[in-house]
This record gives structure tokens, sequence and C-alpha cells, in this order.
């Protein structure tokens, strides 16, 4: 059998008591290491767990994917993933291949950020759809994500965006050369996103659109689930400048008009107006 397994958000102790179980008697285990982290490294992971983990990159999950259902048939395999094990279209390539393979799966759910983002206090059924902030770079800056936030706040609802994680990426230069040769870990910071997103905000004005301005209320988060997660509320223009420390982050639009319960939440990680805009906020 195929375990989909996940392990949610902070450490190692964030796995389920079932998928730890599940975990220890398969044959193989995969950890899935490029669409989110957790706070503490593999080795960690080894120790609290019991066994031995098998990296698998993208290029591995998506090309490869044979290799990790190799015998699963006839053994149990894990493939554990940060998180829940739906919060990537991959993860149900995995099952489907699985499934053409005759290999049957299980999974084993546990928190995403799709629903831990609750607590900065806006409520879950008021987001609507989720949209990525990627890296821009010298060529490439694309800005076609904004329109499912114009469509949310048009409707008055929060959007959340998830922002970009490189993980064993290439240069071009490598890429062309076939040289197997990767750059550093890179995450968007909230800092990074507010800034793309104020350029674009700036690009609409030009076109006589105005959704989203500098004054907008947004809400950053870092490492939600962790014991050092932070929380910060306030404009698009100070979460430009907000230190919410190192990564994993992601960033709220709000949608307009709150719920007297989520203003009254959002107050308490709100950015003191009397303090430089680089000052840490404290989550909890």
């Amino acid at each position: 059998m195929l375990y989909m397994i996940g392990l949610g958000l902070g450490d190692a102790k964030d796995i389920t008591v079932k998928g730890l179980e599940v975990l220890r008697r398969c044959s193989r285990v995969y950890l899935e290491a490029y669409t989110s982290v957790l706070t503490v490294g593999k080795e960690v992971l080894e120790e609290f767990y019991g066994r031995k983990l098998i990296l698998a990159d993208r290029e591995e999950v998506e090309q490869e994917a044979n290799n990790i259902l190799k015998d699963a048939d006839i053994s149990d395999v894990a493939f554990l993933v940060v998180g829940d094990p739906f919060g990537a279209t991959t993860h149900s390539d995995l099952i489907l291949r699985a499934t053409k393979l005759g290999i049957p799966y299980r999974v084993i759910h546990n928190a995403s950020i799709m629903n831990a983002v609750g607590c900065c206090g806006l409520q879950l059924y008021r987001f609507g759809e989720t949209v990525s902030v990627v890296f821009w770079t010298d060529t490439w800056r694309p800005e076609s994500f904004f329109d499912k936030v114009k469509k949310n706040r048009q409707n008055g609802v929060h959007t959340l965006c998830l922002l970009d994680i490189k993980v064993k990426e290439q240069s071009l230069e490598n890429l062309i050369k076939g040289r197997k040769i990767y750059e550093p870990p890179r995450y968007m910071s909230v800092n990074q996103a507010a800034q793309q997103l104020l350029e674009i905000v700036q690009n609409q004005r030009i076109r006589g659109e105005e959704p989203v301005t500098e004054e907008t209320l947004c809400v950053g988060l870092a490492r939600v689930g962790a014991e050092d997660q932070k929380i910060a509320a306030g404009t698009l223009q100070q979460m430009c400048t907000v230190d919410l420390g190192g990564p994993l982050h992601s960033l709220i639009i709000t949608g307009g008009s709150l719920h007297p319960l989520e203003m009254e939440m959002l107050s308490l990680f709100s950015i003191p107006e009397n303090s430089s805009e680089s000052q840490s906020i404290d989550g909890l």
C-alpha cells in the first residue's frame, strides 16, 4: 500500500499518532522536500520517527514517480508531506499513478496552511480563491494571479497568498548546459511579496483600476504552527518592512469589510502606529 502522510506545520512532533504508527512499519519512507518545509531538518525527523528518510525532490516525484511506487503493491511505502497530503496537485498525481498500477493507497491527513491561517482571527469561510505569488525575474514578472485577488475583493472575501519556495533550482546557464548544479534555497518573505504587489497596484492604477491600494489591510504570517510563529496586521505598505523573521511566510489580503470579531482579533496583531515598521510583532 502507498500511504500519504501529512506531517503538519511545526516540527517532528506534529505528525499524528496514526501517521507515526504507519510510518514505522513501512519498508520505505519518502520525504517530499520541495512544496514546503518544517522548522526542523531531515536528521531531526529521522531521530524522532526512528526511520531513515529518502528525500524526494520535484524531479523525482513528477518525472520518476515509478521509483517511489516500486514494489508498493507487495509492501508498504510511505510518502511524507509537510502540511496535508493534498496541499499540492503533485500529490494527487502520485495517487492517480498508483491507482493505474493497481496499488491501493490510504491518506492520513494533518493541518495545513489552508486551515491554520485561521489563527490570525479571519474566519475561514470568508476566504476566496487562494493564489500563489512567485519570485519575479528581470524578464518574467507575472501579474495574472491578481485577477483572482480583484475578484475576491469584489466579493468581499479574503485572499490567502502562498509565497514562492525555490528549492533545488538550477540557474538558466546550468540548465542549458545540463550541469547538475543547484542554487541555494530561497523562500519569499512577506516583505518581498508586498513589494511586488505594490508594483502591480501601481500598474493597475495606471489602467484606471484600484481594487487594492497601499492602505489595504493585510496580514503577514510566519512559521504558522511553530512555537515562534508571528502574525502582523497592517497596511500593504507596512507589510513591505515589518520583520517577521525566518521562513515560511504567508500573506493575506483582506476582502474589505470585516466581521466585528475579525476586527477584534486582528487588533491583537496590529503593528503599533508609533513604532518603526521594521519592528517584530509577537504572534501570540
